[in-house]
């Protein structure tokens, strides 16, 4: 098959790719994909984003800015990538990037928390646009990456618990909901069908009170970033790290997978600049997202690969809908039970945590006594010099890894697979 070659010496797409005419790309399997990739995250992910709002103390107006930043421009990533490559690449915002904020923002201003926003978008597309994408990987283990987002959002977990301790018929019903739905209704998201069924269960108790909610449209609230060096140790390196290191990786790994060769680089920027944009709207990173990517890119969106990229077409749309009424979405999200929002935020991030201890411990795998130390640091409420625990636990998991000697047996590990 000939290859068209992006700028950066990736190929974009098959050059075959341009005889598909458009419409041929929206069908039952793609449409109905990308809307699964949509709910999937517009119902667990937002709570999350409503959640660190939350523990920051934003107001209504911020938390409406905050979400329409990172669904309206992770909806245009979508938008523009699917058609400029014809590949199902999706764009949203870092989900652990949102859960890690919870914990930040209790310790750090929220206009020195945007300022870091921004930081973080320059340094991802200062990578994107130099090539050190690979050099950084060389340098920061996966496995301890993975084990600091594993570390910080297990509270996710364990505040699921404490939820249906607290509200079982609420959260206890919310979670059967969502196993059963994993295993009888595979094609449906079971974070939705909980969050439904909590609904119910919510307003069958009258523990809904909506009359004291205003559900009128919330005019977003921007706020001017300040620069601190507290704030870009805590939140600008954690951010940059889990949008490379997660968000990205694992976008272009399921591409690859599926017989895709996306145009890294070009990827990376597009990161780099939904950073900086969403930040300077008050929202953190907006950038390449892995679970829509994993989704839209499925055997789920059609048995004709080339066809697929109409389900992040979709799924991009439906986000910028969804930030665009972001205002009438966050009143009714408030009025919701505390131990639901809880429930479907740990249940939203089983995923991710396994995917994350599973890469961080992998048998036979490369600093696990780091990968360990970034596990429990990232667990800990450990804080020194204003910094939240996640910079910490990059910081001490990298560092007892070199000390033990770690460091330079994973980078021989490499070199074999390379070799090999």
């Amino acid at each position: 098959m000939p290859k068209e070659m992006s700028a950066g010496g990736i190929k974009a797409r098959p050059s075959s790719q341009d005889a598909v005419p458009l419409r041929a790309a929206f069908n039952a399997r793609t449409i109905s994909t990308g809307v699964v990739a949509t709910l999937f995250g517009c119902t667990g992910p937002a709570i999350i984003v409503m959640n660190a709002a939350e523990s920051g103390h934003l107001s209504n107006a911020q938390t409406v800015a905050w979400l329409f930043a990172i669904y309206v421009l992770g909806g245009l990533i979508s938008v523009l990538f699917s058609l400029r490559y014809r590949l199902p690449i999706s764009g949203a915002y870092t989900i652990p990037g949102a859960a890690i904020l919870a914990a930040s923002l209790q310790i750090i201003p929220f206009n020195e928390a945007v300022g870091a926003f921004i930081a973080s978008g320059v340094m991802v597309l200062a990578l994107g646009a130099s090539g050190l994408i690979g050099r950084l990987a060389h340098w920061l283990p996966v496995p301890i990456v993975m084990a600091m987002i594993a570390g910080a959002l297990f509270r996710f977990a364990t505040g699921a618990v404490d939820s249906v301790v607290a509200a079982p018929w609420v959260a206890g019903t919310a979670t059967l909901a969502f196993f059963l739905t994993g295993r009888l209704l595979r094609s449906v998201p079971p974070v939705l069908v909980a969050g439904l069924v909590g609904l119910g269960i919510a307003l069958w108790l009258g523990q809904l009170q909506p009359a004291d909610v205003n559900l009128g449209f919330v005019m977003p609230e921007f706020t001017a970033p300040v620069f601190s060096w507290q704030a870009f140790f805590a939140i600008a390196v954690p951010l940059t790290a889990l949008v490379i290191g997660a968000e990205n990786a694992q976008a272009i790994g399921v591409l690859m997978a599926e017989g895709y060769e996306p145009p890294i680089n070009h990827m990376t920027i597009a990161s780099g600049v939904g950073g900086i944009l969403a930040g300077l709207l008050g929202g953190h990173n907006a950038n390449i997202a892995g679970p829509m990517t994993a989704i839209c890119s499925s055997e789920q969106a059609g048995a004709d690969a080339r066809l697929r990229y109409g389900a992040s077409l979709i799924n991009g749309v439906l986000f910028m809908l969804f930030g665009l009424f972001a205002g009438a979405a966050v009143p009714f999200l408030l009025a919701l039970p505390k131990a639901l929002i809880m429930v479907i935020a740990g249940l939203a991030m089983i995923g991710v945590l396994l995917g994350a201890f599973q890469q961080a411990f992998r048998k036979n795998g490369a600093c696990q006594v780091g990968a360990f130390v970034a596990l429990t640091v990232a667990m800990s409420k450990f804080s020194l010099l204003g910094i939240s625990s996640p910079f910490w636990a990059l910081l001490l998991g990298v560092t007892v890894s070199a000390l033990l000697g770690e460091l330079g047996e994973s980078r021989a590990g490499r070199r074999s697979e390379a070799g090999a």
